[in-house]
């Protein structure tokens, strides 16, 4: 049991100073003062420290990827350190282009050990390929038997994709929406968005033609190009929910992307940060010539919300949504993303210049004063 006092919480809506008793990895009470007659509890005081939920990736290469360069340009696998150091207390893993030498049972067994690590951790079947690889015997299989497995990715719009059309789509959607009525989950499409001309012209006639639920169509990479994303805020102001990625494929700043959109119209509701963490990347010279590889950031999603709070357009309470309540609900995690009683116990705790100093995992304490305390297996 642990009595967090004097919080300034947000959770993300502003609740002001509040203390928050932990239990069993969940918040059991949220009040004004919560008084520990006797030391009942173990104190941790928040006193001049921003409490808000822990942050969600929604989009992280867990197991590495990259590999278009040949098997020595594939990154590898991330650790819960490097995770935690940025405040992500609950991740979703999954494949990119190779769903050959990186397994679909591998990431499964990465997604286990990083929950057993101390944080959450989730996973999408499913790679790039119309030919969806899978754990069991079908995409439905998986969203039904496979408890980690929220949704199913493919790529679209990407020469590397394999250019499904409408009734692909819908097929697979058909899998994640029953396998995801079956085993109690929201069940979603992450779909991977290129820079091809068709842009998310199919993502419309799915949604308007077919009349298929928006809810379940999960496109991502929406800011690689200006273009991409006008259309993208306009899927926004249907009702869909839309990915920027802040750690590659952008094609400015994610925040100036948000501030763009709102201008526009879209609610920032309707909008995610992702940091596509751990992808391969290009290292190139002045010349454009390729000396070497690099990964993808794993940082940027905090960072980009700092700045869009430093910029003062956005109140604090709704840039947090970005990366907080917002995937949650993409995601259909209705005990993460918020602090209020019954959720999971993860919390990121920031100073009064929102730099990010503590992080809780499941109630248990995993960055202090800047430094991450609780490290991997194998660290």
């Amino acid at each position: 049991m642990l009595l967090i006092k004097n919080a300034t919480v947000f959770a993300p809506q502003f609740l002001g100073k509040k203390d928050i008793l932990v239990g069993a990895e969940k918040i059991l009470a949220l009040e004004d003062s919560i008084n520990n007659p006797n030391k009942m509890f173990n104190e941790w005081d928040a006193q001049g420290k921003i409490v808000t939920p822990g942050f969600i990736d929604q989009h992280i290469h867990i197991i590495g990827a990259g590999g278009k360069h040949g098997f020595g340009s594939m990154t590898p696998e991330i650790s819960v350190s490097d995770l935690i150091s940025c405040g992500s207390t609950t991740v979703v893993g999954l494949l990119g282009t190779d769903g050959s030498a990186r397994s679909i049972k591998s990431l499964f067994a990465k997604t286990k050990s990083l929950s057993s690590e101390g944080i959450t951790a989730f996973m999408f079947t499913g790679y790039y390929g119309l030919d969806p690889v899978h754990v069991m015997d079908s995409v439905q299989d998986d969203m039904v038997f496979i408890e980690p497995v929220l949704g199913c990715k493919i790529a679209i719009g990407d020469i590397r994709s394999s250019y499904p059309n409408e009734l692909d789509l819908l097929r697979i959607l058909r899998a994640v929406k029953v396998g995801g009525m079956l085993a109690n989950k929201k069940g979603i499409l992450h779909i991977h968005l290129g820079n091809l001309k068709s842009k998310m012209d199919i993502l419309f006639r799915l949604v308007q033609e077919y009349e298929f639920p928006i809810a379940q169509i999960s496109p991502t990479h929406v800011g690689r190009t200006k273009e991409l994303f006008d259309q993208a805020i306009e899927f926004a102001k249907l009702g869909g929910m839309i990915d920027l990625t802040t750690g590659a494929s952008k094609y400015t700043d994610p925040y100036k992307a948000v501030l763009y959109a709102l201008e526009k119209g879209a609610s920032i509701d309707k909008i995610t940060f992702s940091s596509d963490g751990n992808a391969g990347l290009d290292k190139l010279d002045e010349n454009g010539n390729l000396i070497g590889f690099r990964r993808a950031v794993i940082n940027q999603n905090y960072l980009q919300v700092k700045e869009l709070i430093n910029h003062g357009q956005v109140k604090m309470e709704d840039a947090i949504k970005l990366i907080t309540i917002n995937p949650a609900i993409n995601l259909g995690l209705k005990n993460k993303g918020t602090i209020k009683v019954g959720s999971d116990a993860d919390f990121c705790c920031l100073d009064a210049s929102f730099n990010l100093i503590d992080v809780f995992a499941r109630g248990k304490q995993m960055m202090e004063n800047t430094q991450v305390i609780a490290k991997g297996h194998f660290e």
